[in-house]
């Protein structure tokens, strides 16, 4: 994002054995020890997990909001740029009528100018 503003959601691994998924594949259930052990790792990589997705949803919706925001702020550009232009559009047609309407009015007058002229012309032949 422009200005510096920016929104970072980080990733993270989800591989067996990792920071959130704490199961190992070579995980072996020989024993009741090594059964509960491994549970313990199971509802720790659950609670890892449901830690995770929840800062992932909350990049998620920062994200979506943004994308909102950028969304409503672009159509109000859109729409505002329209506004000026059209309004632009209809000064400028105004001045072009003016602008014909003097030239009109200038092509009169030099045509009575010169018709004049030649009437008065006419009287010294």
């Amino acid at each position: 994002a422009a200005g510096g503003n920016t929104i970072t959601v980080a990733g993270a691994s989800l591989a067996l054995g990792g920071a959130v998924v704490t199961v190992t594949g070579a995980s072996v259930l020989t024993s009741s020890g090594a059964a509960t052990t491994a549970l313990g790792l199971v509802n720790a990589s659950i609670d890892l997990l449901g830690t995770q997705l929840a800062t992932w949803g909350a990049g998620a919706k920062r994200l979506d909001v943004h994308k909102t925001f950028v969304s409503k702020l672009q159509d109000a550009l859109t729409n505002g740029i329209g506004s000026i232009v059209d309004a632009d559009l209809a000064k400028e047609s105004a001045k072009l009528q003016a602008l014909q309407t003097k030239q009109q009015l200038g092509i009169q007058a030099l045509s009575i100018a010169n018709s004049s002229s030649q009437s008065a012309l006419s009287l010294f032949r």
